[in-house]
């Protein structure tokens, strides 16, 4: 299948997008005061545990996505340099 240069460039950045967003979340998670994801005496509450997950998954399908989109390009750098 051949993707197109816009489509390529889309998948790229919503890779590199995903990373950006969840890093951001993960620090805000890790630094949490609200008393939602760590409890008293400082362990990891059920919130915290599920949002980590979530990240964890967005980082390995935002990983995926971007490297289809990389791929794209450089198949399509190839083609053009023939």
């Amino acid at each position: 299948m051949r993707l197109s240069r816009s489509v390529s460039w889309f998948l790229l950045a919503f890779g590199v997008w995903s990373w950006f967003i969840w890093i951001t979340f993960v620090k805000n998670l890790w630094n949490d005061a609200s008393g939602l994801a760590f409890d008293d005496a400082g362990e990891p509450t059920g919130y915290f545990w599920v949002h980590l997950l979530l990240a964890v998954t967005s980082f390995l399908l935002g990983t995926a996505i971007g490297v289809i989109g990389l791929r794209g390009l450089r198949a399509l750098r190839r083609e053009h340099d023939k």
